[in-house]
């Protein structure tokens, strides 16, 4: 066991601005100019902030901060505010108001950066018995996602994440559920689930034997469709030690095992953003144990500006995915909430990342589906650009598909936009070929 390794897999030091710490504890933050770690504090009020010392350690390269991948994953940066969102932040810290004031301005900030973006809350959140399920979605029939409330934190917080609101402590932006007795009955009563979907937050988060309160219950309830329990996770990417070295990594992998032995499939929804989280011997060895109980890993990431909108960084993070025997799963558009001005990537843009990075791989690498935008009616995958014959001549348009949909008769169905190299998410499209709007529409 290396040096680095014994200081830090005995447990995830987190650092933050509000939360455990202050990100001024960690040694390396001493390399930023004062403006610059000032600037992390403004917008680490918007935006939850939270690191830990293996993402700092082993993941930041130090030498190449601020333009370091990880770093920009993890550490908020000024431009993810507005000039004007930016200003409005500092100039109340400087002004040495309340704490009440200086929430009442932040909370003003979050409700313009539409914190539940696609519906989520007002179209995903099903009835059961008259009452709404706040820790349950069900956007599409196969798949229900659950949020358990011990679970909605992460081992360290991405700076694009869409779930944001889970952290800030905003009422009315979490989601969050205690029980599944009433997850099971709703799960019962609809035979179109295959599959729960544990999200947060990261459920990994939690200790092995809340987990298993939670999937044993599931197990117990012999639900006759459930076919697949899904966890999804960062936590390979960003605290492998919980499969190694946390104190209950044991007991966890042998639940991993035991829902394999009972019939049904579990999958590991793991979120790898760059190829350097896949560079260590810490996550290496944990996918590898992982693998050994049967269950699977699928990968998935939004393509990002600034992190990894590149193709051969695609291409390298599949090829290694799929080395360490991961199954390449989605490449995501970030969505539009939060920082999306910041990471956003044209849709015209991150086809060709795909397409490029796509051609370079082998066919296991190409499981992988995308550019895929989870928007409001569904899954929508960027299939490319394409020239149709017009009045005038060849005429450019944009083809899509749903992957997935709140109408499971649109799944597969090609449609067609007006080419726009600007676009960046379903709603700065227009239909092509003069119709007034799209068949779901």
């Amino acid at each position: 066991m290396s040096e680095m390794r014994t200081l830090i897999s005995s447990k995830p030091d987190s650092y933050s601005v509000f939360g455990t710490g202050t990100f001024r504890s960690i040694p390396q933050i001493e390399m930023l100019s004062k403006q610059q770690q000032w600037e992390i504090e403004v917008v680490s009020h918007v935006f939850p902030f939270k690191v830990n010392n293996y993402v700092v350690n082993e993941l930041i390269n130090w030498d190449n901060v601020p333009d370091d991948p990880i770093f920009r994953l993890t550490f908020p940066q000024r431009e993810m505010l507005t000039t004007e969102q930016f200003s409005l932040v500092e100039k109340t810290l400087k002004s040495k108001v309340g704490k009440n004031q200086i929430k009442s301005v932040v909370n003003s900030i979050r409700q313009e950066l539409n914190p539940h973006p696609a519906g989520q809350r007002e179209m995903n959140v099903p009835e059961f018995e008259g009452d709404l399920l706040d820790g349950v979605q069900h956007k599409y029939g196969e798949t229900v996602l659950f949020f358990p409330s011990q679970g909605q934190t992460c081992h360290a917080y991405c700076t694009f994440c869409f779930r944001w609101p889970q952290f800030t402590g905003m009422e009315g932006m979490r989601f969050a559920m205690k029980e599944t007795d009433t997850l099971i009955e709703y799960v019962k009563q609809n035979p179109s689930v295959t599959d729960i979907l544990f999200t947060g937050g990261d459920p990994l988060i939690m200790k092995t034997r809340v987990l298993s309160g939670y999937i044993r219950t599931i197990l117990d309830a012999g639900i006759p469709h459930l076919r697949t329990i899904r966890i999804g996770t960062k936590a390979l990417a960003y605290w492998p030690y919980r499969f190694l070295t946390d104190d209950d990594a044991t007991e966890l992998l042998e639940l991993f095992a035991e829902v394999g032995n009972r019939g049904i499939q579990l999958s590991v929804m793991a979120h790898f953003t760059h190829p350097v989280e896949l560079s260590t011997s810490a996550v290496k060895e944990a996918i590898q144990l992982i693998r050994k109980t049967g269950a699977t890993i699928r990968t998935q990431s939004p393509v990002l500006k600034h992190i990894n909108d590149d193709p051969d960084v695609w291409s390298a993070m599949w090829k290694e995915q799929v080395r360490q025997g991961c199954i390449p799963y989605y490449m995501f558009i970030a969505r539009d909430t939060g920082a999306k001005h910041y990471f956003e990537v044209p849709l015209v843009r991150a086809w060709a990342i795909f397409r490029k990075a796509y051609q370079t791989v082998s066919g296991v690498c190409r499981t992988v589906r995308g550019p895929s935008m989870s928007c409001t009616p569904g899954k929508v995958q960027v299939l490319g650009v394409s020239e149709v014959p017009s009045k005038t001549g060849m005429m450019k348009v944009i083809t899509l598909r749903f992957l997935q949909a709140r109408n499971p008769d649109w799944v597969g169905r090609p449609f067609f936009a007006e080419y726009n190299v600007n676009a960046t998410w379903i709603d700065d499209l227009k239909p092509a070929f003069g119709e007034a709007k799209f068949f779901f529409e």
